[in-house]
């Protein structure tokens, strides 16, 4: 009988083991602009992070969750962020965690935890490298192993700060020199800070700042402005420093035998995205994907790489170049230097078209799937929801919806007036001239800080629609006019979302404009907004300048949502949830069972009064309720549905 056991435990602890060999690992990637997602249509940063993914095999997933703007703090206490990364981490996956950049928003000093009203008048996200930094971090660490995920700290990638042909102290996250503290005085140097904390919780660390110090001294101060960082500053990367890091970060978990074994360690040709997947289009609509392409140590030594696609896809060298069906790509001494091309697809009909591209130099070949979806939409009713923005925030709305009032975080409406009297120059098609009026924004007291490069999570503009009862909008169409007055500083990120910013797309981001000038910026999306969700558009503003300034403000006119109503597949009735949805109060807290994943909840009291704003719904740890006694209403939304539920806080 022992034997028999013996044998059963054998056969159990092998098939436990292929279980384990053969489970997907999903490697989250946190932290900021530098790693962060983004939209190649809309801006020439490319994060890291997402090119990460061509240095794993099919047996990894990198799930990049960088938010720009982000500290240890703010990515951590909003909503939309460390809570829903949570919810996605799964037993056995890794969490790579990278912040230093906006850590360092007030010198070294604690911004306080209340983004409405930081110490001081200071940037909230700020943290004191000693204490606050260093609290968040055994905060991530903590939480991800007790979901039984490994944790990976990560030091943030320098900045092109030089001095001669070094990397500045202060280009490496060390503040030090602004308190003329020694070298040896480490107060308020973010990466020394971080690898303290890897000593005292035993985790394993990448040393990003020391290994793109190296490569970026390496190039010298001239070619890592022309080749490494976006021309807007000396922090974003490049496509090319963006992939140079994320194989320098590869590397060192190859040498540090994390996920050693899923890792792509070939040295010929490296190709991203590995998958190039074009996502939706309406038929006839053009999309283009950009591609990146690098060899090592090839053979022959010296040769031309044919680059070809079928199916209808086509390639170009460059967007402004003739797409065909295929290109080439010589080479010399037995590298292919880091090269972006483009794929377009379209499609007269509806339906999914797939294809290949194959990359070849007769001796190495790689092939790379090809798909895209196209959307036929037909029919419906048609809807046009437009702020003129002229003299007040009123809208004009046509068609079976609902308009979401515009709203203010962080900022304020300044005035209604043109943005020069008149010098102000409009897009060429607009038809407005010099005394056409804009909604013009500021924060409030009229100060923009110092030392912005990127967007605000707490500071933006917002505009809305939700489809109308026993429909669903088929967006097809957001467009706006935004400029900046008072100087050339101004920049800004227009975002959407339909789950309140947990994921997010990009309309557009300006990174220079000139003041007084009115620019046009749109998005075609393929968004299906089912009802009982809602269509958010906000746009984030900041202002490039060393030093706090005022009298410079954001400038909106026409923001334009346009869409079709067709009648909904599904009315958002509370059937889907009606049989599972259970709810406990106990302990101030409401605690939901069987909500479907990133569910929210808003709570309200008996006047309409909204007293939580949405949250995501926790199966652990349940949502906490309002101090005050009394019946509330709470608004549970899924992707599914929405339910209304009360409940009394006894």
């Amino acid at each position: 009988m022992k034997s028999i056991l013996s044998k059963l435990f054998v056969v159990a602890l092998v098939f436990c083991s292929i279980f384990s060999v053969n489970a997907q690992i999903t490697l989250h990637t946190i932290g900021d602009s530098t790693m962060a997602n983004y939209d190649e249509s809309t801006s020439d940063i490319r994060g890291w992070g997402m090119m990460f993914q061509q240095f794993f095999n099919s047996g990894v997933t990198v799930n990049n969750r960088a938010k720009n703007g982000a500290s240890s703090k703010s990515f951590y206490m909003e909503a939309p962020y460390w809570t829903t990364v949570k919810q996605q981490i799964k037993s056995g996956d890794y969490v790579i965690i990278q912040f230093a950049h906006n850590d360092e928003k007030n010198g070294g000093l604690d911004g306080g935890t209340d983004p409405a009203n930081p110490i001081n008048g200071s940037d909230y996200r700020g943290t004191n490298p000693q204490t606050t930094y260093k609290d968040y971090l055994r905060k991530y660490i903590d939480e991800t192993r007790a979901l039984n995920a490994t944790p990976i700290l990560a030091t943030s990638m320098c900045r092109k700060y030089f001095s001669g042909g070094t990397i500045t102290r202060k280009g490496l996250h060390d503040l030090g020199p602004d308190f003329s503290l020694p070298a040896t005085d480490h107060t308020y140097d973010y990466p020394y800070a971080m690898r303290e904390v890897a000593t005292e919780k035993g985790v394993q660390l990448i040393d990003l700042t020391t290994l793109t110090k190296t490569l970026v001294e390496s190039y010298g101060d001239a070619a890592s402005t022309a080749q490494l960082y976006v021309s807007a500053d000396s922090t974003h990367p490049t496509a090319l420093l963006g992939t140079l890091t994320a194989r320098l970060c590869a590397q060192e978990m190859v040498k540090q035998n994390i996920l050693a074994s899923n890792i792509n360690t070939s040295t010929d040709v490296l190709i991203n995205p590995a998958n190039c997947d074009f996502g939706d289009a309406y038929t006839g609509q053009t999309l283009t994907k950009e591609v990146t392409i690098t060899g090592f140590d090839l053979q022959p030594a010296a040769g031309t790489f044919n680059l070809s696609v079928d199916n209808g896809f086509l390639i170009a060298a460059n967007k402004t170049d003739t797409f065909n069906s295929s290109i080439t790509m010589n080479y010399t001494g037995g590298n292919l230097a880091f090269t972006k091309f483009y794929i377009s697809a379209t499609q007269p009909v509806g339906g999914n078209k797939t294809g290949t591209l194959t990359v070849t130099n007769g001796s190495v070949t790689k092939t790379i799937p090809l798909t895209a979806n196209f959307i036929t939409l037909t029919g419906g009713t048609e809807v046009n929801l437009i702020w003129g923005l002229t003299t007040n925030d009123t809208y004009v709305l046509q068609g079976p919806a609902i308009a979401v009032d515009q709203s203010h975080t962080g900022m304020s409406v300044q005035s209604y007036a043109a943005p020069s009297g008149t010098a102000t120059i409009w897009p060429v098609g607009s038809g407005y001239d010099t005394t056409r009026k804009t909604q013009r924004n500021e924060p409030p007291g009229g100060s923009w800080p110092a030392g912005e490069i990127d967007e605000v999570s707490t500071r933006y503009t917002q505009f809305g629609i939700s489809p109308a009862a026993g429909t669903e909008l088929n967006v097809d169409l957001i467009s706006l006019y935004v400029g900046g007055a008072g100087g050339n500083g101004m920049r800004c990120r227009i975002s959407y979302s339909t789950d309140d910013f947990v994921t997010t797309s990009v309309v557009g981001e300006l990174t220079s404009m000139t003041s007084n000038t009115m620019y046009a910026v749109s998005k075609i999306p393929v968004l299906k907004i089912p009802y009982g969700k809602t269509l958010k558009v906000r746009v984030y503003p900041w202002y490039n300048t060393a030093s706090a300034t005022t009298g410079k403000r954001i400038c909106l006119s026409d923001v334009r949502i346009h869409g079709v109503a067709l009648p909904a597949t599904s009315l958002g009735t509370d059937d889907f949830l009606k049989s599972q949805l259970k709810w406990t109060v106990k302990d101030g807290f409401i605690k939901i069972e069987n909500a479907p994943e990133n569910s929210k909840i808003r709570i309200y009291d008996l006047t309409g009064k909204q007293v939580l704003k949405p949250t995501i719904i926790s199966n652990h740890t349940g949502v906490e309720l309002p101090k005050t006694k009394g019946v509330y209403i709470g608004k549970v939304e899924s992707e599914e549905s929405v339910k209304t539920i009360k409940f009394l806080v006894p």
